[in-house]
């Protein structure tokens, strides 16, 4: 659905996969918005839609920076703490290449990289000398739902054939494996790994809700654009009915294919949420404009020179260039220097893993233009096959048929480039200065065609269902002209003064959170741990924190852990209507799907014939110890392939139950559930609701809009409904003088009405957020404590990753001849400091 191939230097190989689809959202929903997908499996976007204007509305803006960030050629200092990386990434073997040149440069820098990927690709990371760990997920399978279904909805057949519920189980997995990439330890050698810091493309899904959950700095990288710019539409978008500001339709393009691809996905990302990580579900409103909203920044690895970066895009994205691997040492066999050398350069033509519905019509295509053109021809087999046709014209000696062959090493010696415009054979080609041809199939392959005809470097792109002769000729004569030529040189000029894999380094050095601090007793590794004695707080590292607790100079008990990057996902609210109408909604939902259980749980026991275990407690505090426990010289960690495994000896064994007292304590405890969402819907979310709209009410009119900081447990709560109270009830009282006051004095008879009316709408609004808010932010509060005490289990498993891994580092630092006394010399020091600092107040 996006790029096909987004390396460099993609080979003809039977692993190369495109990366998955997003998920397809209900029939129903298509026509009712006005929502259709082209045969090459772009969104029609359609400027009249109800949709469009609606999510032009919701579509958040990017937080732009005022100065000039420095450029990149006056150099930027070296991040200097070494870090452990975990690169997540969803697709094809063209998409997980270029993370390969990343990791490898960043390795360079001293930084330990994980790349995680599809179990496929393992060998493929570890030859390029990385760490691996698999997420799970079928290439394979991929490509038979993009064959089926280009686009963003699905065909009624795959529908039928139960296709939507198999992706979404294996993007399940997938998050699962992302998860459990950020915290468990090597799967070979068993080397324990906690993640400080996540790369992603952005369809590896769940990148945003690892860091949130870790509390770590997450840097996007993709091969196409994914943000919103009024400079160019989505790549996976075809605009309808454009009105006379296209900028406008441009940007709201984004949000069109983000809001489909969160209608396919949301549901299963909130379970995993829910169950795994033990965070909040995020609306259906907020879901698709998540990145935007957090300012997350991107790079984007394409050449400036071919698409320069948009003007509205903020200060943390940039555009850094390809990222091209060494060229790899490749002898060619007889039959190709043989052709190659036989006459002029030829025109090389291949489609790479394309799936041709009709091999042989395109062979013959290409064969007929070869012969009207006069030009000498290099086919790539690919996995289609071309050159099935059962002629005698495959003998011909302007044309070879070739198999595997590097596109970096070939692309040198050939006179123009024709194929299905994946970034990674685009990149390649131009790199070369070659003249290129784009026949498009789907996802980006359109957008890619369309920069390349721009660029002057090609023709218009040729889709693939218009591929004829005659088309394909007129192409290739194109190619061919001294315009195209210098045109594609110039780009190929432009390209060898890019360092992408550098560049895209220094942009993740530079947009590292300030937060991302070193430990305070040992300034080479970064800070993990908080810590608090007295007034005194410290922010340690693994290695000091675990030989301050081994010496028993500090209580295990009370670290914490370190977060460089707190994220918060909160719903928004735009109003008091929409905030409690649409809690309203979301509140009847949950009662009638909790209501509903009480009756399906128990019918699906008695379906099943199963039995079921009684819920066993988790969360005790001594969890942390158990999960580190070690082997029996205590010298070695315990081999552990999952998170099963980490968290294995803080299960309880459950009782078992036979199937009557199932069904009945399914029922139970769905009563408990539907009770449970009452409470919780009528004392906490609509009132919360209320309360954040009435709270937003003022920026209606340009009015400053009052912050209280995150409620996160009973103590911000209270703060929250005591700060909402005053300035509720505060504003309420100066509003009614101050507004027709600051109207008079700016707009004078005309401003006095205005402000008269924002005075007394002010009142309204203002004394209900300040009644409402001093008890609806307590009972939030209330609500996160209760929940925080019975969901530990993702805090333990944290606690457990951090510990193991504090374990295995002083074991390797101690090897390296690492003295304990200076961290012991170097707390002592600071904690006197303390003890001195309290005796001058006595």
């Amino acid at each position: 659905m996006y790029s096909k191939d987004a390396e460099t230097a993609s080979h003809d190989q039977p692993d190369e996969h495109p990366p998955p689809p997003y998920e397809a959202i209900p029939q129903n929903l298509s026509e009712a918005q006005g929502i259709s997908v082209n045969d090459d499996g772009r969104v029609v976007v359609d400027a009249s839609s109800r949709l469009c204007r609606s999510l032009s509305k919701l579509l958040p803006n990017a937080v732009r920076q005022s100065v000039s960030p420095p450029s990149y050629s006056e150099g930027v200092p070296t991040f200097k703490l070494p870090l452990n990386i975990v690169i997540q990434i969803v697709g094809s073997r063209g998409d997980v290449q270029p993370f390969v040149a990343l990791g490898a440069e960043l390795q360079n820098m001293g930084h330990r990289v994980r790349i995680a990927t599809h179990n496929v690709f393992e060998q493929f990371i570890l030859e390029a000398g990385l760490e691996f760990y698999p997420i799970g997920g079928d290439p394979a399978d991929l490509m038979s739902y993009m064959v089926k279904n280009p686009g963003l909805i699905p065909s009624l057949d795959s529908v039928r054939e139960g296709d939507i519920q198999k992706k979404q189980l294996m993007m399940a997995e997938i998050l699962h494996g992302c998860w459990q990439s950020c915290l468990m330890p090597d799967p070979i050698t068993n080397a324990p790994f906690v993640a400080n810091a996540i790369i992603a493309n952005p369809p590896s899904f769940a990148h945003v809700h690892c860091a949130q959950a870790l509390g770590i700095p997450l840097h996007l990288m993709f091969t196409m654009p994914w943000s919103p710019t009024t400079a160019f539409p989505h790549p996976l978008a075809n605009l309808k009915n454009i009105p006379a500001n296209q900028a406008w339709l441009n940007r709201v393009s984004y949000g069109v294919v983000d809001w489909l691809s969160w209608q396919g996905l949301g549901g299963v990302i909130n379970d995993w949420r829910k169950h795994e990580l033990e965070l909040e579900p995020i609306s259906l409103s907020d879901g698709p404009f998540i990145l935007t909203k957090l300012n997350v920044p991107y790079t984007y690895c394409w050449s400036p020179g071919l698409v320069p970066k948009p003007n509205d895009w903020p200060h943390n994205f940039d555009v850094c260039g390809f990222f091209f691997r060494d060229p790899p040492n490749y002898q060619p066999p007889a039959e190709i220097a043989e052709f190659l050398n036989a006459g002029p350069p030829p025109v090389y033509f291949g489609f790479g893993s394309i799936v041709l519905e009709d091999p042989v019509e395109i062979t013959k295509t290409i064969l007929q233009t070869v012969q009207e053109t006069g030009v000498r021809a290099i086919i790539s087999r690919g996995w289609s096959k071309l050159g099935g046709v059962d002629s005698g014209e495959l003998n011909r000696s302007d044309v070879l048929f070739i198999g595997d062959c590097p596109h970096e090493w070939l692309f040198e010696r050939v006179s123009a480039v024709v194929h299905h415009g994946g970034a990674g054979t685009t990149a390649c080609g131009l790199r070369n200065g070659k003249p290129t041809i784009i026949v498009p199939f789907f996802g980006d392959q359109p957008f890619w065609g369309d920069m390349v005809a721009t660029a002057g470097a090609g023709p218009d792109p040729i889709p693939y269902k218009q591929l004829n002769v005659n088309a394909l000729a007129h192409a290739v004569r194109f190619c061919l002209t001294p315009e195209a030529v210098r045109s594609a040189r110039r780009i190929a000029t432009e390209m060898e003064k890019e360092k992408g894999v550098k560049t895209a380094v220094e942009s993740f050095h530079r947009n590292l959170p300030k937060g991302l601090v070193e430990c305070d007793l040992l300034q080479e590794f970064p800070a993990v741990w908080r810590y608090r004695r007295g007034k005194k707080r410290f922010r340690l590292s693994k290695v000091a924190a675990e030989i301050l607790v081994e010496r028993n100079l500090l209580d295990v008990k009370r670290l914490k852990p370190y977060q460089p990057n707190p994220i918060i996902i909160e719903n928004t609210r735009w109003d008091p209507v929409t905030g409690i109408s649409s809690a309203g909604m979301g509140v009847t939902f949950d009662m009638l799907k909790a209501g509903g259980d009480i009756f399906y749980k128990p019918y699906k026991v008695y379906q099943d014939g199963r039995t079921v275990p009684l819920p066993s407690p988790t969360g005790s505090e001594n969890t942390a110890p158990q999960l580190l426990s070690q082997g029996d010289n205590g010298s070695s960690i315990p081999k552990s392939r999952s998170m099963n495994d980490l968290t294995a000896s803080r299960e309880i064994e459950p009782k078992k139950k036979g199937r009557g007292a199932a069904m009945a304590a399914a029922s139970t405890h769905a009563s408990g559930k539907f009770l449970g969402k009452i409470a919780s819907g009528f004392m906490v979310d609509i009132p919360l609701a209320a309360a954040e709209g009435f709270r937003v009410l003022p920026g209606l009119y340009g009015d400053k809009v009052p912050q209280y900081g995150n409620v996160k447990d009973w103590k911000s709560g209270a703060v929250a409904g005591v700060k909402s109270f005053g300035i509720g009830m505060g504003g309420a009282v100066t509003d009614v003088i101050y507004q027709p006051y600051k109207g008079a004095r700016d707009g004078g008879v005309a401003g006095f009405a205005g402000g008269l009316f924002k005075g007394t709408f002010g009142v309204l609004g203002k004394m209900v957020h300040g009644s409402v808010g001093l008890v609806a932010y307590p009972s939030q509060g209330i609500k996160q404590s209760i929940y925080s005490a019975f969901h530990k289990s993702t805090r333990n498993l944290i606690l457990a990753a951090l510990h193991l891994e504090g374990e295995d580092a002083v074991r390797q630092q101690r090897v390296r001849g690492f003295d304990d006394q200076k961290v012991i010399e170097r707390f002592m020091a600071m904690t006197k400091s303390e003890v001195d600092d309290e005796s001058d107040y006595m």
